[in-house]
């Protein structure tokens, strides 16, 4: 039976709730440590935990995939060096991949700007039955976009005098697709890796003396990085305005990637385990010919 309002806003009331970001607008991002909190299993436990929440989610997909009932899209989003492609790799590692769809939102190409800020993500949702994973998103559009607003010039639009406006406007279609996409089968879940500028700064440091990390790294990142208090209040405005009980966000601890890949999983699995997908049932007919077809195949 698939989830539809109501159901799917109990389901998730019964998940995980640490990390989640209120859903009533009252998110405070200094309320939300980037370090494990103490007593936390050390890195080699959670490495182990992890690698158990993995043999769960790939036996839930597998059931998620023969239900066909509903889909899952993971989207993540953080600053850089967060560990968003590592997450990804880790949490997924050891499920079919069949199963699975990974897209990267970069720089939007000229033909997807010339379309409708959602229209390039739309493209790309998991079909029922699949997990899907956005990483980086439509967000990209009230994080990055509201840091640098002459990007806005590519879009061609017609920009109101209070641009206030123009955000809540932006919120406002997220949210509103979001809810469909709920209503329509889609289990949504949204991760914003919360990295300190102190752990991206050992991080980056890192990119630069190890030669194998070199590629990682773009003088671009230092710029980026000059804006920090911007993008902050960026995540602040948009995690506050667009967690809701349908699409929650979670603010995942990122200074310790053990730690926070362990709890990512740990949602996920949580939420496939709430869907509680099932194998089909056979129809009694079918069962009924099954020892006939036993006997063909045996006198091959």
């Amino acid at each position: 039976m698939r989830l539809i309002g109501r159901e799917q806003e109990e389901m998730i009331r019964t998940l995980e709730t640490t990390w989640l970001v209120p859903t009533d607008g009252s998110f405070n991002r200094n309320a939300f440590s980037t370090s494990p909190p103490s007593g936390a299993p050390d890195e080699k436990a959670c490495r182990k935990r992890l690698k158990n929440e993995v043999k769960k989610i790939d036996e839930l997909q597998r059931r998620l995939y023969a239900c066909d009932r509903h889909s899952l899209l993971l989207v993540f989003q953080a600053m850089d060096a967060a560990g968003k492609d590592s997450t990804i790799r880790a949490v997924l590692r050891g499920v079919n991949p069949a199963g699975c769809q990974v897209f990267s939102f970069k720089q939007p190409s000229k033909e997807e700007l010339d379309h409708d800020f959602l229209w390039r993500s739309v493209k790309r949702l998991p079909e029922r039955g699949r997990i899907g994973v956005f990483n980086r998103s439509y967000y990209e559009e009230v994080l990055v976009v509201r840091v640098h607003p002459e990007y806005r010039g590519g879009q061609r639009l017609d920009l109101p005098d209070d641009m206030e406006a123009f955000w809540k406007a932006r919120y406002r279609a997220i949210a509103e697709h979001e809810r469909h996409l709920a209503e329509n089968g889609t289990v949504i879940l949204k991760f914003w890796l919360n990295v300190s500028k102190e752990e991206q700064k050992r991080r980056f440091l890192s990119r630069l003396n190890e030669p194998e990390k070199h590629w990682k790294f773009s003088s671009g990142d230092l710029e980026e990085r000059k804006l920090w208090d911007a993008y902050m209040e960026a995540y602040q405005q948009a995690l506050a305005t667009t967690s809701k009980p349908l699409a929650p966000w979670y603010a995942i601890p990122a200074d310790n990637k053990p730690f926070m890949r362990w709890q990512v999983a740990r949602i996920v699995r949580k939420t496939l385990e709430a869907l509680d997908p099932r194998y089909p049932s056979v129809a009694p007919d079918d069962l009924a010919h099954f020892q006939d077809m036993r006997d063909q195949l045996n006198r091959e």
